[in-house]
C-alpha cells in the first residue's frame, strides 16, 4: 500500500515518509493489538477498504506553466487560479439569464451523482462486494406502495361508508382493509414473478473486460425454491404438508403489511401538512393526481422501512469486517475465539479430530 500511494499521491517526500511511518505504526499496532487502549482507535480506520487515489487532471498548460515550483506552492496557484475561473465562470452564467442557470444545476445535480455512485462503486469493489442491490428490492415495494394506493382508492370508491380518519375524510376503512388484502396478494405473486428473473435478482456488477455493467450471477437463496412445511393447522384445511416458494416471497408479505399498514400514513402527514395551508394538492403537475409529492408521500416512509429491513434480516455479516474487529481484541480474547472456532469445526468434520499428546 505504502508503493501505491508513492505511486499516485503527488505530494512532497517528506510526507510520503510521513505516510509511510504511520502505515509501519498501524501495523505494528495490528501485530500487538492488547498493548493500549489507544491503539484500538487507531484499528478502527481499518475497517474502510482502501481506495485507489484519484488521477491528477490538472490542465497540461499549468503544469508546465509552475513546473519550476515546488509542490505546495504548486497546489496554491492552481487552486488559486481555479477558483478566479470558478467565480468569473459563475457570475457569467448569471449574465447568460435563468435559462443557463437551470442547465447549470442540473449539470451539477447529475456530476454530484456521478461522483458519489463512483465512490460507492470503489469502495464495494474493493470489498468485492456488488455495489447495487438487486431490482427486485426497488422494484417490488415501490410497486406494492402503487398498489396499495390503487385497491385502496377503489375499495374505498365502490364500498366506502366508515370514515378512517378526519385528516383524509375520503379515506375510508373499507378502502384501508381492501387496500391492504389485495396488496398482500399482488406482492405474493408479484415476487414470484420476478424471482424467476435474472435481471431482476442478480446485482449489478462492472465488468472491466468488457467495460460494462453485467447482470449474470448465480442467484441466492434467497431467490431459489425452497421447501417449507405447513402448520399442523394449515395442513388440516389445505390437505397439503409441504409448500415450494421463493424466500422473497415471505419477505414481500412484510414488506407489503408495511406498505398497506403503516406506509399511508405518510399520507396522512401530507394531508395533513396540506391542511394546514388550506390546499388540496401540492401542485397539480399530473391532473387529477396531483402534484409529484402527492404521488410520492408515502414512498419516502417505505423507502426507510425497506433500508431497515434489509439492514436488519437480509444482509449478512461481512467476513472483512469481522476479521478485523478481531484483530483489535485482547490476545487473550483472540485464543478463546480460536479454541471455539476450532471445536466447532472439528464438531462438524471440517477439521481432523485432536490427536492425543503422548505422555
Amino acid at each position: 500500500m505504502t508503493e501505491l500511494r508513492r505511486r499516485g499521491g503527488g505530494g512532497d517526500p517528506d510526507s510520503t515518509e510521513n505516510i509511510s511511518d504511520k502505515e509501519a505504526d498501524g501495523d505494528d499496532r495490528l501485530a500487538f493489538p492488547g498493548e493500549g487502549e489507544g491503539e484500538t482507535e487507531g484499528d478502527s480506520k481499518a475497517d474502510t477498504p482502501d481506495v485507489p487515489p484519484s488521477a491528477d487532471n490538472t490542465p497540461q498548460c499549468l503544469n508546465k506553466a509552475l513546473e519550476g515550483l515546488s509542490s505546495r506552492w504548486k497546489n496554491w496557484w492552481i487552486r488559486g487560479i481555479l477558483s478566479l475561473t470558478m467565480i468569473i465562470g459563475f457570475f457569467l452564467i448569471i449574465y447568460l439569464g435563468p435559462i443557463m442557470l437551470i442547465l447549470v444545476v442540473m449539470g451539477v445535480q447529475i456530476k454530484c451523482f456521478h461522483e458519489i455512485i463512483t465512490i460507492g462503486y470503489r469502495v464495494y469493489h474493493s470489498y468485492d462486494l456488488p455495489w447495487f442491490r438487486t431490482l427486485s428490492w426497488f422494484i417490488v415495494p415501490i410497486s406494492i406502495v402503487i398498489c396499495n394506493d390503487i385497491m385502496a382508492y377503489l375499495f374505498g370508491f365502490f364500498f366506502g361508508r366508515t370514515p378512517l380518519i378526519k385528516l383524509s375524510p375520503k379515506k375510508t376503512w373499507e378502502g384501508f382493509i381492501g387496500g391492504f388484502f389485495a396488496t398482500v396478494v399482488f406482492s405474493f405473486f408479484f415476487a414470484y414473478l420476478l424471482s424467476q428473473y435474472q435481471y431482476f435478482v442478480c446485482p449489478v456488477e462492472y465488468n472491466s473486460e468488457t467495460n460494462r455493467f453485467a447482470v449474470e450471477c448465480e442467484p441466492s437463496n434467497l431467490f431459489m425454491i425452497q421447501e417449507y412445511t405447513l402448520p399442523a393447522v394449515v395442513q388440516n384445511a389445505v390437505r397439503w404438508k409441504t409448500v415450494n416458494l421463493y424466500p422473497f416471497q415471505i419477505h414481500s408479505i412484510a414488506l407489503s403489511s408495511f406498505a398497506s399498514l403503516i406506509g399511508p400514513f405518510g399520507g396522512f402527514f401530507a394531508s395533513g401538512f396540506k391542511r394546514a395551508f388550506k390546499i388540496k394538492d401540492f401542485a397539480d403537475t399530473i391532473p387529477g393526481h396531483g402534484g409529484i409529492m402527492d404521488r410520492f408521500d408515502c414512498q419516502y416512509l417505505m423507502a426507510t422501512f425497506v433500508h431497515v429491513y434489509i439492514a436488519s434480516f437480509i444482509r449478512g455479516p461481512n467476513p472483512s469486517k469481522v476479521l478485523q474487529q478481531l484483530l483489535v481484541l485482547q490476545p487473550e480474547q483472540q485464543l478463546s475465539i480460536f479454541n471455539t472456532l476450532r471445536n466447532h469445526l472439528r464438531e462438524k468434520g471440517m477439521l481432523p479430530p485432536a490427536v492425543e499428546e503422548a505422555q
